[in-house]
């Protein structure tokens, strides 16, 4: 009699409970601004000052104060000339103007700012104003941008290179942010082997050069890690279990790929239980059904768990697994709280016609038209799909798409 076999886990799901595992975020380090792109913030960063702190000018021109023009080609007298950097607290008399750049202070009495290109010199004592101001243009206000007091960066916020200006601008040379996870990378399997270690036209019969540990490295470094490579795990339990059970004292997670099915020779799932505790997962998604998650017990008190995440061993498959899965439960190990990208909806500028009872993630990429086309090998195992495609469509269970149809649209450039 055939076992009857427990239903898929549905991908949202899965992701739900792994993230639930998480107590607390990482400990936090103080890093230099210059060193914190990508890193998440463990507080709430508050501007000390006004940004701009001060009235300034947003452009090359002429000071003056509106009160003192009246009709166009009215003149003034030219009593100052203001430099950016101009730390002085001057004042504009009725009937003066002030040569003014860009970024200087505006002097006290003035209220607006005329370009220089709709002014004209009359020698040195005098400008002609040939348009009437508004009062308040081509001002920048103290305050215009930030003010005192205010909350600029949110905590769980993951920092981008024009945030690593923004706190600049706020005279911040450092910022408190979470630890990166410290991540060991495994691959298993008898048939792998590490380019470079053999010529492509000598490689035997039966064996596959190792291309998951290349871009899961990748990845692991985009997603804020630091990664310990610790290269390839034979298929033997004890060799599994002591590479393991070692990785697991100085690290905050485990990562292998392949091994985590059920046959003879997958041997990490019996070595996560013989180290801990573990859930596997046949997961309602193509590619990439087979996940494992578990916990082992470390030797540093301040993370005393090492989370295990196994990936399936075909290269698209693990790929694709990392995305959904591995990125968010590492951004969330950090406390961030933007977990993924968002969808975009774009056009499908092709037909799938065939539906499948779970739910696909198919690799496509735009076209001059603007719409998506679709790589014509979907196969787990054909990893030119990822190289040539710009990001996913995201596929429910049991539907079809009609060349014109809206789709979900996930882009590589979340990564």
């Amino acid at each position: 009699m055939n076992a009857i076999k427990a239903p898929l886990a549905e991908l949202d799901q899965a992701l739900e409970s792994i993230l639930s595992e998480i107590q607390s975020p990482l400990a936090s380090e103080w890093v230099d601004v210059l060193d914190a792109d990508g890193r998440v913030l463990c507080a709430d960063v508050r501007s000390e000052i006004n940004v701009p702190a001060f009235d300034n000018s947003s452009m090359d021109g002429w000071a003056v104060r509106s009160q003192d023009l009246h009709e166009p080609g009215d003149a003034l007298r030219i009593s100052q000339r203001i430099t950016a950097g101009d730390g002085l607290n001057r004042t504009l008399e009725p009937g003066e103007a002030a040569r003014i750049f860009t970024g200087a202070p505006i002097p006290i009495g003035a209220d607006a700012v005329i370009m220089q290109e709709v002014a004209k010199p009359l020698g040195e004592q005098r400008v002609s104003i040939e348009t009437l101001p508004r009062p308040g243009q081509w001002i920048r206000r103290a305050g215009e941008d930030i003010q005192k007091n205010q909350v600029v960066l949110a905590k769980g916020h993951r920092l981008s290179p024009a945030d690593l200006g923004l706190l600049a601008s706020l005279g911040l040379s450092k910022v408190q942010v979470s630890r990166k996870p410290r991540v060991a990378l495994f691959s298993t399997g008898n048939e792998l082997v590490q380019p470079g270690s053999i010529a492509p036209s000598e490689l035997p019969l039966g064996r596959i050069f190792n291309s998951n540990r290349y871009f899961l490295a990748a990845l692991l470094t985009r997603a804020g890690a630091t990664v310990t490579d610790l290269g390839l795990i034979p298929d033997r339990l004890d060799e599994t279990c002591q590479a393991f059970g070692d990785a697991r004292l100085s690290h905050d997670v485990i990562l292998s790929s392949g091994g985590v099915s059920v046959g003879e020779e997958d041997h990490v799932k019996p070595a996560v239980e013989a180290l801990g505790r573990l859930k596997l997962w046949a997961l309602s998604m193509k590619p990439g059904k087979p996940f494992a998650y578990g916990q082992m017990p470390t030797s540093v008190a301040e993370a005393p768990t090492c989370h295990f995440m196994g990936l399936p061993g075909n290269p698209v498959s693990s790929f694709v697994t990392f995305l959904l899965l591995v990125r968010p439960f590492l951004l969330r190990l950090q406390g961030a709280t933007q977990l993924e990208s968002s969808f975009l909806s774009m056009r499908a500028d092709f037909d799938w016609p065939k539906p499948d009872r779970r739910r696909e993630f198919i690799r496509v990429r735009m076209n001059d038209q603007g719409g998506l086309e679709v790589f014509p090998n979907q196969s787990s195992g054909v990893l030119t799909s990822v190289s040539w495609a710009q990001g996913l469509v995201d596929v429910p269970s049991g539907q079809v798409i009609a060349k014109g149809d809206m789709v979900r649209f996930l882009p590589w450039s979340f990564i």
